[in-house]
């Protein structure tokens, strides 16, 4: 079992007189920033103007920098912009000015792991993830508590990575919850696996799959979504909240026995063997560098599945009985933040 560290195994004092730099004042970027100025760390956050986060950082205190200028001044330079963005960033903005006695620190090591980015070997290189998204790193923090999380050490040129990275990850609020340790290989690659086999690519096409046998078979839409899309959420709520078992223990006797009896045959071994060639090509680099070569063509690709997949039916049907669902509130088509967990 892992070892996991809470508020008595991390030391702010190793923050004491370092800036932290946040690139990328994003819902992660945000959240950390807010959480480590009121733990009192001076932080300088890099985000470029014209858009809402430049606007928010400003609203909240900031006053925004380019990264440049944040690498120069910085102790330490967090690099929270999107995966495919951060290699050009790097490169451009940050590298220029970092020199021995600086640290870099992430909270995904997509990057790291997979050679896009190279640190100097005189710099630290340490990673913090929240195990959830940047707004629940806030209200948490707000609220007395936090968010989980992991730390991994890359590089530890001045011997006190992972002091440091400890004593970021109380100054968000992790050490209140706990903070295991990892490597940024384990971490992405467990990442990556969980967003495309179940988190996102396995449950959305799983519901898609789902609506579409109801209604091949004759049964109306609105059934099929509230079967097979709306009630996830009891689902997953349960889960998150005690475990499958104890999701079990929260539906019907006949759910129970209908998860027993016919999950598997959803689930076969065909699927796990697929599920162990998706994680071959995570671990193998091949997504990363498809994903990185859809950036530079132009996200063809991307854009024309998005497209299909606003064109699903599930869509359609669903935006109309949301509208039924006032407490639920009516999403738009732009990315909800609060959903991103970096």
């Amino acid at each position: 079992m892992a070892k996991i560290y809470y508020d008595r195994d991390a030391d702010l004092g190793v923050l004491k007189g370092k800036k932290v730099a946040i690139i990328g004042y994003g819902i992660q970027g945000r959240g950390q920033a807010l959480n480590l100025r009121d733990s009192g760390i001076q932080v300088i956050v890099s985000q470029r103007p014209g858009g809402k986060n430049y606007d928010l950082a400003v609203e909240d205190g900031f006053n925004p920098v380019s990264a440049e200028e944040a690498t120069r001044e910085a102790d330490i330079i967090q690099i929270l912009t999107q995966d495919h963005l951060q290699a050009d960033l790097y490169k451009e903005s940050v590298e220029p000015s970092l020199c021995a006695g600086k640290s870099l620190l992430f909270s995904h090591g997509f990057n790291i792991h997979f050679d896009y980015i190279r640190p100097p070997k005189n710099v630290d290189v340490f990673m913090v993830a929240p195990k959830g998204p940047g707004a629940l790193v806030r209200s948490q923090f707000l609220e007395g508590g936090g968010v989980p999380c992991l730390i991994a050490i890359h590089q530890n040129a001045s011997g006190l990575a992972k002091k440091l990275a400890l004593a970021h990850a109380k100054a968000i609020g992790g050490t209140r919850a706990g903070v295991i340790e990892t490597s940024f290989k384990e971490e992405t690659e467990t990442d990556l696996f969980g967003e495309q086999v179940v988190l996102c690519g396995g449950l959305s096409e799983l519901i898609r799959a789902g609506f579409d046998t109801l209604v091949e078979a004759g049964y109306k839409p609105e059934l099929a979504y509230f079967e097979c899309l709306h009630e996830v959420k009891l689902i997953t709520d349960a889960v998150f909240a005690s475990g499958i078992s104890g999701m079990h223990r929260r539906v019907s006797d006949t759910a129970e026995y209908g998860d027993y009896s016919r999950g598997k045959r959803i689930v076969t071994n065909q699927t796990r063997q697929e599920m162990k060639k998706i994680l071959s090509e995570i671990q193998s680099g091949k997504f990363a560098r498809e994903w990185i070569l859809e950036n530079k063509t132009g996200r063809k690709n991307y854009d024309r599945m998005r497209k299909e997949c606003d064109r699903h039916p599930i869509e359609k049907v669903g935006e109309k009985l949301r509208k039924m669902m006032s407490w639920i509130g009516v999403p738009t088509k732009k990315r909800t933040p609060v959903a991103s967990r970096r």
